[in-house]
């Protein structure tokens, strides 16, 4: 029985019994009915080619007048991280893309772009290398045996099928050649572990001569070990230095760091910029037109968090509501700034020495050893941490994972049911029409309007999904406890490639397979009464799977060409430049950002890796079914890995550097690629290996095995040296590489640098086009210099004009609460050394310079400090002490120079200041005491001025 016959006669089984039912069943069943034929594929190489030769010559012609887009980091990098400058012609970009080596790509760029564009290397010649071989072995054979056998149907008159994509196929091939196969995978399988070895050589290579540079030499974090689920008697900055010696004893006495509670300052924080940001938003498209304003002013609903409306659903003065809310939360900012108190220990900290032999040492020897049940390792740029999981301890960690893994699981194995109706009925609303006769009516009446629709809907629907699929996968891996983006990103990297491999790859390919088989096995069980067993014996799965993907890998040939396209639209910027000019025209930008649109975009490697995973999967998988896939692949790789070139070192920034730290997430997702093509061509061999098929599958057992075996050798050769300087075996040798500055770091700031950012970080101030500035008085109608809540506006105080300190007797211009921007300045030139710009665009602002942090409080150096002579685990930190931000009391109240009090409202104006917004570096923590010393072994001694500071670190009362 056919098995259009078989799903038709169970129809009955799911529906009932109708003509739409079996219809719906026989769509399901075999989605890729239509098959493509090598015309098309013909036509779809051509047409994906042609579009991308004229993109990339529209590329050519608008790259020298649109530097914005096309070389922001040309504009705003500093000398060091400057690429070579380009010229006008049409391919002066080619020399300084092309004739770039590798080691000016780590300086200019920074490790992990360099890596990227490494990887983008390493599959193009390897699938060039795969193609050549698989194409001069399997098409010969396949095309050989396949004449023959339509050269036998048509002598006993039946009709021979002469098409070239399915006589490239193996599905005319039966007996003993499938041999060759088993020959094959081997052999594809050394191609690509060679090239993996040789790559994790150079990255191996790359990563060490990052170490040594002086950027690396010189940083804090690469001779700071991070600490985390530190028990409660452990909480302290001696009980840092204990972990730390019963993990190794060495001669340096590290410098630790215990975290503070900073309570809920991260949240005020996020509700401050929220505001700001909604603020700029109303303002923007209010004042869109300064001299013809709107009828109405613009309302909004209260925040649900905000506990000054008790009636959320009341729509309120929006400008005047958003204004006093963000000075509300600048207010208990300082305020809970000013009640932080050193003694309230966190469970994480930090311990920075000053060597990077010893500190790469100490988090070697702390691998496999969890003292206390605590957790040693090399501490990550400051920028890289994920603070508000840092508190989390194991347990929790443990409960998050396992909900995040639940949800991740269910997304990943539920999606198949809207993908499936998606590849069947949106992608071709016909068949929509066959089981929906009003919709069919509807679709016959307007065939125009649903072509459209059609050509849409399910790109779009798609596409959207895809967009923020990766959003989703980062959010739940913060919600799961993750302590850095970098292991945040390498999550979303598997999560991503382990969701696409299931649903567009398997799932996608075998779904007309599984469907036809469960249908089988119910009408046999109720027709015979056969065990399962019996009737899976019968049905020859091998068999079904594998025409099951034959039918659908000429579907995968397009869909790589089209591919090319999308490398060439990247290259073109497309979408930023027809998003700019639509939103510029048709939308209300705030100056925010037109800002950050002139910046250089951060570079998503999670979503680019994960594309060039799973392309070369879908390549692996079908290279012995189709093997122009790997030809098709070969060339994507060709234009895009030189693309890429031009992106990273002209465009995209890289917003957190790794160091090179994805590579071992890519190289095992590589070898599940290959694992998977080896279980492909173990089905064709048991489908159609007939008489020697057990011997071809047990010739096959010692690939997955060699597979696990390269990964072992690699882990032990490689990932040690990959992730420490130094180790036990190797640090003798190493210690003495370098010279160091002892003076410069035994005033390292580590409380400071690894300090939460919450606690010093300057709150965002609205930004207002300028051309808007003198409406700010009749839209505040007065509210101008005071309290904008309830009471505001109902005194003689309110209507007066201030007058300019500059003039006497002349008033002050406009003061507000906002920050004036003209049109000429909204550019990201005049704000790159501003954290809250340049962080989202260069990782802490190392690619634009050094950046100071404005806001971040002074600390009072300590004095030279010698090291101790006990070898014990009880020794002390350095006399010197730790430095710690202002901010940290050591008694909540007693310190302050102040009480918070209502009526001082943070970020007012005061008599001698003309904007409130206009504050010095360190208002936000002007009131703050300094650092308390303490000893945490014994009684404590609180810090008094007349104290000497540099005695007082771990002082006993007397």
């Amino acid at each position: 029985m056919s098995t259009t016959s078989t799903m038709t006669g169970q129809a009955g089984l799911f529906f009932p019994r109708s003509d739409t039912g079996d219809t719906f069943l026989q769509l399901m069943s075999n989605p890729f009915s239509s098959s493509v034929k090598s015309d098309s594929i013909l036509i779809a190489i051509l047409t994906a080619l042609g579009t991308t030769a004229l993109i990339f010559v529209g590329f050519l012609l608008i790259r020298p007048f649109n530097s914005t887009v096309y070389a922001p980091r040309l504009r705003y990098a500093d000398e060091k991280h400057k690429p070579p400058p380009l010229g006008k012609g049409l391919f002066a970009w080619y020399h300084p893309v092309f004739k770039y080596n590798e080691g000016q790509y780590v300086e200019t760029i920074g490790l992990d772009a360099t890596i990227f564009l490494r990887f983008g290397r390493m599959c193009r010649n390897m699938f060039i290398v795969l193609a050549i071989v698989g194409c001069a072995i399997i098409i010969p054979i396949n095309i050989t045996n396949g004449i023959k056998l339509q050269n036998n149907i048509a002598a006993g008159g039946g009709t021979a099928i002469k098409d070239a994509v399915f006589l490239m196929t193996p599905q005319y091939l039966f007996g003993n050649v499938f041999w060759t196969f088993v020959v094959i995978a081997y052999v594809f399988d050394i191609i690509i572990c060679g090239f993996l070895w040789w790559n994790y050589r150079a990255v191996h290579r790359l990563r060490r001569a990052y170490m040594e540079s002086p950027e690396y030499q010189n940083s804090l974090h690469s001779r700071t070990l991070m600490i985390s689920d530190i028990p409660r008697k452990l909480r302290s900055d001696q009980g840092i230095v204990e972990i730390t010696d019963h993990v190794k004893t060495t001669q340096e006495v590290p410098k630790p760091s215990i975290g503070r509670n900073v309570k809920d300052i991260p949240d005020l924080i996020e509700q401050h910029e929220q505001a700001v940001i909604e603020l700029e938003e109303v303002l923007a498209k209010y004042l869109k037109k300064p001299n013809q304003l709107p009828a109405e002013r613009p309302l909004c609903k209260p925040s649900k968090k905000d506990p000054e409306y008790t009636n959320k659903d009341e729509k309120v003065d929006a400008i005047n509501y958003l204004t006093a809310r963000i000075e509300r939360l600048e207010r208990k900012v300082k305020e809970a700034r000013e009640t932080v108190d050193k003694r309230d220990a966190m469970p994480y900290g930090f311990a920075s020495y000053e060597t990077i032999s010893t500190a790469h040492t100490v988090a070697y020897a702390a691998r496999n050893k969890h003292w206390n049940g605590t957790i040693v390792q090399l501490a990550p740029r400051p920028n890289d941490l994920i603070w508000k999981n840092l508190p989390l301890d194991a347990k929790t960690r443990r409960w998050r994972r396992f909900v995040n893994n639940l949800w991740i699981t269910l997304l990943t194995g539920f999606y198949f049911i809207p993908n499936a109706l998606i590849a069947v009925f949106l992608s071709d609303l016909s068949h929509l029409g066959q089981v929906w006769d009003s919709f069919d009516t509807e679709l016959k009446k307007n065939p125009k309007f649903w072509a459209i629709v059609q050509g849409i809907a399910a790109p779009a629907i798609t596409s959207l999904f895809y967009y923020f699929l990766p959003i989703i996968f980062r959010r739940l891996s913060v919600n799961a406890g993750d302590l850095t983006k970098t292991s945040r990103e390498r999550h979303v990297i598997h999560q991503l490639y382990s969701f696409f491999v299931f649903n567009n790859l398997l799932v996608f390919s075998l779904f007309a397979a599984a469907f036809q088989l469960v249908a089988a096995i119910v009408q046999k069980a109720n027709a015979s009464g056969e065990s399962f067993s019996q009737i899976v014996e019968e049905l020859a799965i091998f068999e079904l799977i594998m025409m099951a993907l034959v039918g659908v890998s000429s579907f995968w040939v397009t869909w790589l060409v089209q591919r090319n396209l999308g490398a060439a639209i990247d290259l073109a910027q497309v979408v930023n430049l027809a998003w700019g000019s639509f939103s510029r025209k048709f939308l209300n930008p705030t100056p925010r950002e037109l800002i950050k649109r002139t910046a250089p975009p951060p570079f998503d490697y999670a979503s680019y890796y994960n594309y060039f995973l799973f392309y070369s999967t879908v390549a692996l998988c079908f290279a012995a079914l189709q093997p122009i896939t790997l030809v098709v692949t070969a060339v994507y790789f060709t234009l895009d890995a030189s693309m890429k070139k031009y992106l990273l070192l002209y465009v995209f920034c890289t917003k957190t550097e790794s160091g090179g730290q994805y590579w071992r997430v890519l190289f095992n997702r590589f070898l599940v690629g290959a694992f998977i093509a080896n279980i492909i061509i173990a089905c064709m061999c048991g489908a159609r290996g007939y008489g020697q098929k057990w011997m071809m599958l047990a010739a096959m057992i010692p690939l997955p095995l060699l597979l696990i075996g390269f990964k072992i050798y690699c882990k032990k050769t490689f990932d040690d040296a990959l992730k420490y300087y130094t180790t036990a075996d190797m640090a003798k040798g190493v210690e003495a590489a370098a010279p160091i500055d002892k003076e410069s770091r035994r005033r390292d700031r580590v409380a400071v640098r690894f300090g939460n950012p919450s606690l010093y970080q300057k709150l965002t101030v609205p930004m207002v086009n300028k051309k808007s500035a003198h409406l700010l008085s009749e839209l505040y109608r007065g509210r101008l210099d005071g309290d904008i809540g309830a009471t505001a506006g109902y005194s003689d105080v309110y209507s007066m004009k201030r007058m300019s300190k500059e003039t006497p007797g002349k008033a002050a211009g406009i003061a507000s609460p906002f920050e004036f921007v003209s049109e000429n300045q909204m550019d990201f030139e005049n704000f790159k050394n501003r954290p809250e710009f340049a962080e989202e665009h260069g990782g802490e602002g190392s690619v634009y310079g050094h950046i100071s942090r404005p806001g971040t409080p002074s600390t009072v150096m300590g004095m030279d400090r010698g090291r101790s002579a006990s070898r014990d685990s009880m020794r002390a930190p350095d006399e010197s002490g730790v430095v710690y931000p202002a901010g940290y009391h050591s008694t909540p109240s007693a310190l302050r120079e102040y009480s918070p009090s209502p009526d001082r409202s943070f970020g007012r104006l005061d008599s001698d200041q003309s904007n409130p917004y206009v504050r010095d570096e360190s208002s936000l923590l002007g009131g703050a005491a300094p650092m308390g010393r303490q000893n945490p072994t014994q009684a404590y001694t609180p810090y008094t001025p007349e104290h000497d500071a540099s005695q007082d670190y771990f002082r006993p009362m007397r």
